[in-house]
């Protein structure tokens, strides 16, 4: 049955792929770009594209050349000042960004406003890849890079599958723990579906979106391991998480179980995620 499923998935990224083969909005004017959204930047720059680059967001840190272009600051608390300040031709922008006000001054601009559409699976990946090439005028080369990072995602869920039904982990992804509560990620997350490619449970799947869990739910959840992701400034310690007391009496707290991932590799959804889920996957089950 896993099989099954992986092999209708395959089906259906073959046909995005097919259906993005149309070209898309092409920016009229790609000498000085700013990207917004890390997968965004990873793309431009898996493309060979990036000497159109002027700027980037806060979210967008690789590859490590990015970090040397100038920051218009984070996606979803972007300022019309800040973003137009580096005075770009065009903007290329992962659905998604903010807060709104912001984005309806930046689209009122006379720069050209491209928006990459957002999600988290492969057929998302492809459309990404092709908007994003599509953008930039190099069509071709976004549909092989689409094509090779579908099949190696094809490929890494293939693997992760055939993880037997029994041993499948319980996991709790906690994106942050703040005066003793609890944020997890439910479904229709980034954190959620790299769970389920990787071939993990997620415990809090019951609910949408990103949502305080009180200590009963997360007790009654029984989670086999927490999952966060790694520390980058302050934050809590593995310890102090493990120390929670809901945490601390589930399996996870009983084991010291608790896994680190790059936040964005791992939730990003951008070329690495066949790496993320490989990644991941050994993590929860060795390799």
């Amino acid at each position: 049955m896993r099989r099954g499923r992986v092999g209708f998935a395959g089906a259906m990224v073959a046909l995005a792929l097919a259906s993005a083969s149309s070209a898309g909005e092409k920016i009229k004017d790609a000498s000085r770009v700013v990207s917004i959204g890390g997968a965004v930047t990873e793309i431009v720059y898996a493309l060979g594209k990036s000497d159109q680059l002027i700027a980037r967001d806060s979210t967008s840190f690789f590859p490590a050349e990015a970090t040397k272009l100038p920051d218009v600051g984070y996606m979803r608390q972007l300022s019309p000042e800040g973003v137009l300040s580096v005075n770009p031709s065009a903007i290329l922008m992962i659905e998604g960004s903010g807060p709104k006000p912001a984005i309806e001054v930046i689209k009122k601009s006379s720069v050209q406003v491209v928006t990459v559409p957002e999600g988290y699976d492969r057929d998302a990946i492809a459309r990404k890849i092709m908007t994003v090439g599509d953008a930039l005028g190099v069509h071709d080369q976004a549909k092989a890079l689409a094509d090779k990072v579908s099949a190696d995602i094809d490929a890494a869920v293939k693997a992760a599958a055939d993880v037997p039904a029994e041993k499948r982990k319980r996991v709790l992804f906690v994106l942050t723990l703040q005066n003793g509560k609890i944020m997890a990620a439910g479904d229709h997350t980034a954190a959620g579906a790299i769970l389920q490619l990787a071939g993990a449970t997620n415990v809090a799947a019951e609910f949408h979106g990103y949502k305080p869990m009180n200590d009963e739910a997360v007790i009654a959840a029984a989670p086999d391991l927490i999952l966060m992701m790694s520390r980058a400034g302050p934050g809590p310690s593995d310890e102090e998480v493990m120390s929670h007391p809901a945490i601390a009496l589930t399996p996870a707290g009983k084991a010291h179980a608790i896994v680190r991932v790059d936040g964005a590799a791992t939730l990003g959804f951008g070329p690495r995620t066949a790496e993320a889920i490989r990644n991941l996957s050994t993590a929860l089950y060795g390799g």
